[in-house]
């Protein structure tokens, strides 16, 4: 039986906005470059991404499924649970400080699931979904506030069964704070579904993080550019090569039913389509 596809992620807005996250990925970059991505934002607040690889476009699909996936079928765990294997998976966990106090966020599914819900072709190929899990388990996240400290893992846990496909995932405190209702970023997964190109996965999170749904902003080509290359190009044949990319980006967002409007040579006003979907509860 075919499940119901999933409407929405609610993601953290640091993990959408953050300054090179996620990214274009040359081929062999991955073995050649890490990750190392600080997002300051102001009053003595940061966060700071660091692991032993980049994170690309299709990390970046994966981590939007497992959100999506967290909210109507996640496994909330209080912060005392009543039972033994809610105990043992707590302390699993290993919560600290503030988060002792704030529920922890459990995913169960399979990795057929995720792939369905992604979008991908070939939902019996796990090996692509694995690697891209263990690239992001591998994130470390320290975040500061003030003088306080705290690290974690981008998922804290993880664990998969390559016999029956099934997967776990405990997500790190941000994420599952916005997946039980905290301050979000509302991601269609259907539009997720839709998307072809890494540059528009890319370009389309970042959007969605700023504009609301209904809403408009303005963005030149440029800045689109760096929600793909965040390292500016100095050859100018690959910033000819980057805007063409970006500019077909937009076609892909205005044939999902984003209205971009050109308003001068390089400039966008882009318009974010209304809530149509109905509102998965928990």
């Amino acid at each position: 039986m075919h499940k119901l596809e999933l409407t929405h992620a609610r993601h953290d807005p640091i993990h959408c906005l953050a300054p090179g996250l996620f990214r274009s990925l040359q081929k062999g970059e991955r073995k050649r470059a890490k990750l190392d991505v600080v997002y300051d934002f102001g009053d003595g607040r940061r966060v700071e991404f660091s692991g032993p690889e980049p994170l690309g476009a299709d990390d970046l699909r994966i981590l939007q499924g497992l959100v999506a996936m967290a909210g109507p079928a996640g496994l909330v765990l209080s912060p005392k649970p009543q039972t033994d294997a809610g105990r043992q998976l707590r302390l699993f966990l290993e919560p600290k400080w503030d988060a002792i106090r704030q529920d922890a966020m459990v995913v169960r599914g399979s990795y057929r699931a995720l792939a369905r819900e992604v979008g991908y072709a070939n939902v019996d190929n796990a090996k692509p979904i694995r690697d891209c899990i263990e690239r992001l388990w591998k994130v470390s996240v320290i975040v500061q506030d003030g003088k306080r400290r705290q690290g974690f893992r981008l998922l804290s846990e993880y664990a998969s069964d390559e016999h029956d496909g099934k997967l776990y995932v405990a997500l790190n405190p941000l994420l599952a704070r916005a997946v039980m209702g905290g301050q979000h970023v509302r991601i269609s997964m259907g539009e997720v579904r839709a998307l072809r190109t890494d540059a528009a996965r890319l370009i389309h999170q970042r959007l969605c993080a700023w504009i609301d749904p209904g809403k408009s902003g303005r963005a030149d080509i440029d800045t689109l550019c760096g929600y793909v290359w965040p390292d500016a190009a100095v050859n100018a044949n690959t910033v000819k090569t980057r805007r063409q990319t970006v500019r077909r980006a937009l076609a892909e967002l205005d044939a999902l039913g984003w209205r971009v409007e050109s308003y001068t040579k390089g400039k966008w006003e882009i318009s974010r389509p209304k809530l149509t979907e109905p509102r998965l509860g928990r």
